[in-house]
């Protein structure tokens, strides 16, 4: 996997359509580089770093790593950063998979992130980041810190990513929350839910100014344009912030409605909210009105609000009212609002109620908002993630890694030295047997499995040079390079790689570049190669063993035994004589070799 020039080309002509359509200055567009915009760099700057040769910001001369924007308006202050943390050498696919912070990097975020932090006039700052790694594949830095402490200790609104697009689902957020007391184990690894960590908020919320401001952090996956032509818009509302996704799959779209207050209580919400609802920290006008923003090609006639209410078991209008239009707007849409009295909505259920706008255009056309559930009580609506969102959202894949390949290597060991630690110790091949599927215990129909599962492997240890080799090819998989290539360019010098990843010089000394990365073939080779091999041979021992005994037992009989024998046993014995067990493992020893 390596890049593209011509795709460069064309990304770099589209974006200057945009760019002139839009009537946008060039300054106000920035692009962050993403793993497959590193893929074959071997150093910045250089003729395979297309980036620096074809991005906008790399022609607007942006340098470093971490870029901020600030705005302010209406008494209000807004921070934007954008950082990169791609290899600063750009391995080639399929080991350059997870973003790479440094502690200089983190040093570099945390000072954008703090620069309005000492303003003596202490306006409100909503802080939004930018990059392109979820925290589910961003690695520790060298001292093992992360970039999740960084934004949890600003308390950002939101950390907007892509990689994962939405490839594996429609769901890829997380919410993110500094526990008050020390987090689990399994926290460092997976978070099982999209809210996990989130508290109930007490009866009785401390509106002092001294209380200590939440640290948390909402995570929002962005899809893709290349694949899934898919753009989100995002509105900041006196601190609230909201966005919809638009899929341009399903054509183009005339109107646009984005609805920022109230927000949408499964993806929006935070746990400061609750505090904000009982102490008017926000100011009692923010919730007031409800907001909209309406884009649209043609003139707009009307805008309406509707609530509905869920608990009759079915949608029940509860609010329907015309939106008036905000004369004073600088923003390329229409701000509608509408009067309503909050507090008739406040309800313990976090998606009792439900938000829709309508607006209608000249032509006569309506287009209506997604559906989407509120609290105003600040509470979150439980969503789960699919096993698919699960997988990509909520592990802690640099975390795990090590782990898991220790796991992995000590299930092997495992099958390989206790069968033959028991051959050794009872010699003799019945004790084994009779040892595995001793009686007296309850369960004994599921101790006769098990015995029988680890006889496969007994058996397996009984065959000295196959076991052998098997038990040297995964030390030497531990020890030695599991194959040589050029990992960053076809004309770099060869490199190995191993477990820990790749091996590269840099003068005289050698460090590993691509850790976690290199994940992506070490655990599927042992997991989807090396195990069912194992296992498989280990079947095929024990078929072996059980072929020889039948074979032996029926030359011992007489040949007119055969005439006796019912037609079950007939069939039984064809199916030993055909040897057919061993040619579906062998089959499944194909299918596992072609993999």
């Amino acid at each position: 996997m390596k890049q593209n020039e011509v795709e460069w080309m064309e990304y770099s002509s589209t974006m200057k359509d945009v760019i002139e359509s839009s009537k946008l200055p060039r300054k106000k567009f920035y692009d962050l580089r993403g793993n497959h915009d590193s893929f074959g760099v071997p150093m910045s700057g250089g003729d395979y770093d297309f980036y620096e040769k074809y991005s906008i910001n790399a022609n607007l001369r942006r340098q470093g790593r971490v870029q901020s924007i600030t705005l302010e308006n209406d008494g209000r202050k807004h921070l934007f950063v954008g950082f990169d943390s791609t290899m600063e050498i750009g391995l080639r696919g399929p080991t350059n998979l997870f973003g790479h912070p440094t502690d200089k990097q983190l040093i570099e975020l945390d000072q954008s992130l703090s620069q309005w932090d000492t303003d003596f006039n202490k306006a409100p700052v909503t802080k939004i980041t930018v990059g392109h790694f979820p925290m589910s594949f961003s690695a520790l830095t060298e001292s093992g810190k992360s970039i999740k402490d960084v934004f949890l200790k600003h308390s950002l609104a939101a950390y907007l990513c892509g990689h994962l697009h939405t490839r594996f689902g429609k769901n890829l957020k997380r919410y993110y929350h500094r526990a008050t007391q020390e987090p689990s184990l399994y926290e460092h690894y997976y978070q099982s839910n999209m809210h996990q960590g989130y508290a109930i908020p007490s009866a009785e919320e401390n509106c002092s100014e001294a209380a200590a401001p939440v640290e948390e952090f909402w995570e929002w996956e962005i899809g893709d344009w290349k694949r899934s032509r898919s753009m989100r818009i995002l509105a900041i509302d006196d601190g609230f912030v909201s966005f919809t996704d638009i899929d341009f799959r399903l054509g183009s779209k005339s109107v646009i409605i984005l609805p920022t207050f109230p927000l949408d209580s499964r993806f929006m919400q935070r746990t400061s909210a609750p505090r904000d609802f009982k102490c008017h920290t926000m100011g009692a006008s923010t919730f007031d009105t409800v907001r909209a923003l309406v884009f649209s090609r043609h003139e707009i006639v009307t805008v309406s609000a509707k609530i509905y209410d869920s608990r009759p078991g079915n949608l029940e209008v509860v609010f329907d009212s015309e939106m008036k239009r905000v004369s004073a707007n600088d923003s390329r849409g229409d701000m509608y609002l509408i009067p309503w009295n909050w507090r008739a909505f406040a309800d313990p259920s976090p998606d009792r109620y439900w938000l829709q706008i309508e607006a209608m255009d000249i032509t006569g056309d309506i287009s209506v908002s997604q559906l989407r559930p509120f609290s105003v009580n600040g509470l979150f609506a439980e969503v789960n993630w699919t096993w698919k969102e699960f997988f990509v959202m909520g592990i802690q894949w640099a975390s795990v890694y090590h782990p898991a390949l220790q796991c992995v290597l000590a299930l092997i060991f495992a099958l390989l030295l206790v069968p033959r630690a028991s051959v050794v110790l009872l010699k003799d091949q019945q004790s084994v047997y009779t040892y595995l599927c001793a009686d007296g215990s309850q369960y004994t129909s599921l101790k006769y499995l098990l015995g029988g599962f680890i006889w496969l492997f007994v058996e397996l240890s009984r065959m000295i040079l196959v076991w052998s080799l098997l038990l040297v090819y995964i030390i030497y998989l531990l020890v030695f390079p599991w194959f040589s290539g050029h990992p960053v360019t076809e004309d770099s010098s060869l490199a190995s790689m191993t477990f820990r990843g790749w091996a590269l010089k840099n003068g005289m000394k050698t460090f590993h570049a691509g850790t976690p990365d290199v994940m992506v073939i070490v655990l599927p080779h042992l997991c989807f190669v090396v195990l069912p091999t194992i296992v498989i041979l280990a079947a095929m021992a024990a078929e072996r063993t059980t072929f020889r005994e039948h074979y032996l037992s029926q030359s011992g009989k007489k040949k007119d035994d055969h005439h006796q024998k019912s037609r079950r046993e007939v069939g039984h014995d064809s199916l030993w004589s055909g040897r057919w067990i061993r040619k579906i493992l062998i089959a499944f020893c194909l299918v596992v070799l072609w993999k």
